[in-house]
């Protein structure tokens, strides 16, 4: 895992530049509130990447039902991404303890993102799902520079919270860049599946207005 290489999937057409260019609005947003301020901004992060997976789950359910086909293993792959994003974020609030109005900004960010996603998918499953995989991106390298200024540092390394140790099985002695690391692994996976699930929308023979 200390070896670990960021990837970055090149856009090709309209869609990828669109996703991409989503991505690019959040990660602006995301900067004026906190900035360089690593464990609050992952509060933020892990709030926001924990709606996609229960969207796009609840969506393809549906879609499943409606269809009366089955589904491919997606939903169960998608509800357990989301579950994996809130127990980040369970760990972040016990990392980051941010304060009642800090709360009250996660809550109608991710109010406002469960909307708008929401609607994305509805248009166009291929770019949510495109979304997400450039989401996951810029959460890998937001990790990576949490890890380097530990490495540094810059930030202590504290002893990983209890959830963290529990949740990921760690030694009892596990330090916070254990968990860092971890948490990295998993941004990853749901960076690449996400993609493959784009992917997978592209290579289908869909109707227009779902490319």
């Amino acid at each position: 895992m200390n070896e670990f290489i960021p990837t970055h999937k090149e856009t090709s057409c309209l869609s990828e530049r669109i996703a991409y260019r989503i991505t690019q609005m959040l990660k602006f947003t995301l900067n004026i509130f906190y900035g360089k301020k690593y464990a609050k901004r992952a509060v933020i992060l892990e709030t926001i990447a924990a709606v996609p997976g229960m969207v796009a789950g609840m969506f393809n359910h549906l879609k499943a039902l409606r269809r009366m086909r089955d589904d491919e293993g997606w939903i169960r792959e998608l509800l357990d991404e989301a579950e994996n994003e809130r127990m980040h974020l369970m760990i972040f609030l016990d990392i980051a303890k941010p304060s009642w109005v800090e709360r009250l900004l996660v809550l109608l960010g991710q109010g406002a993102f469960i909307l708008v996603y929401s609607l994305i998918y509805l248009l166009s499953s291929k770019i949510a799902h495109r979304v997400v995989g450039y989401f996951e991106e810029e959460a890998c390298k937001s990790y990576t520079e949490y890890l380097e200024k530990i490495d540094s540092g810059e930030v202590e390394n504290v002893s990983a919270p209890r959830i963290a140790i529990d949740y990921y099985k760690l030694p009892n002695e596990a330090l916070l860049r254990d968990v860092i690391l971890r948490i990295r692994e998993d941004e990853a996976h749901h960076r690449d599946r996400n993609h493959d699930f784009a992917d997978a929308y592209q290579k289908k023979d869909l109707p227009a207005h779902q490319l």
